[in-house]
């Protein structure tokens, strides 16, 4: 491990507003205090409570607490390294409606009670064309998300990928879902408030080659399960199906 990550590592461990239990922890059964009771004993209010899941660097955790003060976001990132920047940026902006939580998805009902989350945000998520029950919007997390979402909480999407946005789509209308926004092309609509505006380094990446961004928001409803589409979606053909590979685009992308 570098002496950089290193750094930034120790440095976390005083963060007051960065959270994380270890594996082992969590498998001897050590409890999490703030499991239902994040809006009291940490925020002091009862504030809706809205995730980013996989949340890199949290720009859109924190560019979301900066402007709507009135609730509180929670970064979510198994990669400490990349959760320092957004923690060390609101701890230095003095942001009081952010924190940050290092563990995995699946992990989410160790950490957060039944009800206590509001809406939840996937920003840019690795489309796993290849991998069904890896995507972030798979009926096996929907399930997760499900235990510590209220009734209809908001899942948001915003994404680069059409094999994602596709996807997105299909689940949705198979289940029937409540849509409340839909945008094949974010930038062209006149849909585009302060919240959709917020633009992560990933994003203006994808931006600068000409790819249209997508936006889906819809509510989820608690069952007992959730269907997966029976459809084929065309891949990607400007990314390898690992994230941290990419293809040139073509000149017709460019």
């Amino acid at each position: 491990m570098s002496k950089n990550k290193l750094f930034k590592f120790g440095e976390m461990e005083t963060f007051p507003h960065v959270f994380q239990l270890s594996f082992n922890e969590i498998r001897e059964g050590k409890t999490f205090d703030l499991k239902g009771n994040w809006g009291k004993s940490f925020f002091g209010n009862d504030n809706p409570i809205i995730l980013e899941l996989g949340c890199g660097k949290g720009e859109y955790t924190v560019g979301l607490a900066t402007r709507f003060h009135d609730k509180n976001y929670i970064g979510v990132d198994v990669k400490g390294a990349r959760i320092w920047s957004g923690a060390k940026f609101a701890l230095e902006k003095q942001l009081s409606n952010v924190a940050f939580l290092r563990t995995t998805i699946d992990m989410l009902p160790h950490f957060f009670a039944e009800n206590e989350v509001d809406e939840i945000w996937l920003t840019f998520p690795d489309p796993q064309m290849k991998k069904v029950r890896k995507r972030l919007l798979a009926s096996n997390f929907l399930k997760l998300y499900s235990k510590v979402l209220k009734n209809n909480g908001i899942l948001h999407l915003k994404t680069d990928s059409n094999f994602m946005f596709t996807y997105a789509c299909a689940i949705v209308d198979c289940n029937g879902f409540d849509v409340v926004k839909n945008i094949p092309d974010l930038y062209a609509s006149q849909d585009v408030d302060d919240v959709l505006n917020i633009k992560t380094f990933y994003e203006q990446q994808w931006l600068s080659r000409g790819i249209t961004i997508k936006y889906i928001q819809f509510k989820l409803d608690k069952r007992e399960n959730y269907t997966e589409p029976d459809v084929e979606i065309e891949y990607d053909s400007y990314r390898s199906f690992g994230r941290n590979r990419r293809i040139q685009p073509s000149k017709d992308e460019e």
